[in-house]
């Protein structure tokens, strides 16, 4: 860990570790503070509230189920470093049109006509960005780092990106929603300053034609990866634990205003210990592993997340909430006899699902050359995308068929056991 820790004293990881962080932190503040904003002020039925969610998860996505491919292609055949800093300032013009519709939805102002769609046109932008940031933020760490770093080196981007979404989500749930406007065009500035630094990084590569047909690459590029029966397996499995936690993240907002009958800051607390629960596993499976790629305790973590997730749908089930009607706030959530409960089980979930994908994102680039990192996360990307987005529209048709989110729990923990069949199919193949 202390070697880990080492790293962010190199400009060969800092710079990049800010920049990760920083978007990280501005896709949760400015998604988090939209639809937590829409839910408890727009609509008043669980249905529309779960719908919205679903919703603005699945715009946010959709770049990524499209545009993976040409993201890969352009990681892998252009410097990583330029790229960086041109989505790093695409991403201020992009929080400025976020920042407006933010403002739009606060003053009331054609909430429906104008203000919810620009808002979802800048999270699909946001998707956008992130798109063609994600296969850098893995592919370049083989590339600047050692061997024996790159393991340690994406466990600390993978919690410092967790760190931020928890910031990002427990401030969306605090700050007014014209506060959360400038606090996203500020961030990105920022993030385009630290992506200034990130050292070159070019390509290992012959430089060749990039393919453009979004379709025609896609496949291929999935095509070309999955034959791998190690990477199809680990793929396949990271995909299961992004679908479950779609679900999860789609959940919590009309969850807990409409079961917990708690605020919005209670939703953002959720978001949080969530994110803590993802960091706190990431650097635990470091230390169980020493620094070794492995998916030895893959199985037993994805089935300690599924057994967590049955947990936390029981004290749900379990809440009862105030005869008064009014919501709780978050003293009056800490103070209910089942919170500490709720809020260890939910702790349990991110741990074990923290400690189950790491050491899988690091599989993805240390089984491969490094001049295919980029285009293997990319693939990696399009299946993540496309079982995300099957999560969103599962949610949704559940919530149309009249099943609780309570009871939608249930179908995410089941979800755990083809991924843990996949995960220790994967530890026999490999370890």
């Amino acid at each position: 860990m202390q070697a880990s820790l080492r790293l962010l004293n190199k400009r060969r990881f800092l710079p990049l570790f800010i920049t990760q962080l920083l978007g990280a932190f501005n896709d949760n503040l400015f998604k988090n503070a939209m639809v937590l904003f829409v839910v408890y002020t727009v609509y008043n039925d669980e249905k529309s509230e779960t719908w919205f969610s679903a919703l603005a998860t699945g715009v946010f996505i959709l770049p990524f189920f499209l545009m993976s491919a040409l993201s890969g292609q352009l990681a892998d055949q252009r410097d990583k470093a330029a790229i960086i800093r041109i989505v790093k300032a695409a991403e201020i013009v992009i929080m400025a049109v976020g920042a407006a519709g933010l403002a739009l939805i606060w003053s009331g102002i054609a909430v429906h006509l104008l203000a919810i769609p620009l808002l979802l046109v800048a999270l699909f932008a946001m998707g956008v960005h992130s798109t063609f940031f994600g296969p850098i933020k893995y592919a370049i760490l083989p590339q600047h780092l050692h061997d024996e770093e790159v393991l340690g080196g994406t466990g600390l981007v993978e919690a410092g990106t967790y760190i931020a979404i928890l910031a990002g989500t427990i401030l969306a749930g605090i700050i007014p929603v014209q506060a959360a406007a400038v606090c996203i065009i500020l961030t990105a500035v920022i993030g385009w300053l630290a992506g200034r630094n990130v050292p070159p990084a070019p390509s290992l590569l012959e430089r060749q034609p990039i393919d453009f047909h979004i379709i025609r690459s896609s496949i291929a590029l999935v095509r070309g990866t999955m034959h791998i029966r190690r990477l199809y397996l680990a793929i396949m499995a990271i995909s299961f634990f992004w679908a479950v936690g779609t679900v999860l993240f789609i959940q919590f907002p009309p969850l807990v205003k409409n079961v917990l009958s708690a605020d919005k800051s209670v939703a953002s607390l959720f978001l949080g210990i969530f994110s803590i629960g993802i960091a706190i596993g990431s650097v635990a499976i470091n230390r169980l592993l020493s620094g070794h790629v492995s998916a030895r305790y893959a199985p037993a973590s994805v089935i300690g997340m599924g057994i967590s997730i049955v947990a936390f749908h029981i004290v749900c089930d379990l809440w009862m909430a105030g005869s008064d009607g009014k919501m709780l706030s978050l003293a009056g959530f800490l103070y209910h006899p089942l919170a500490i409960p709720l809020s260890l089980c939910l702790l349990c979930v991110a741990t074990f699902g923290g400690m189950f994908v790491v050491p899988l994102y690091a599989f993805l680039t240390t089984t491969v050359e490094k001049c295919e990192a980029a285009r293997t996360v990319a693939a990696n990307n399009i299946v993540n995308s496309g079982a995300m987005v099957l999560g969103s529209l599962l949610t949704i048709s559940l919530s149309i068929a009249g099943l609780s989110v309570v009871n939608q729990l249930l179908l995410v923990a089941a979800l755990c056991l083809p991924c843990a069949w996949i995960a220790w199919t994967l530890h026999k193949a490999c370890d």
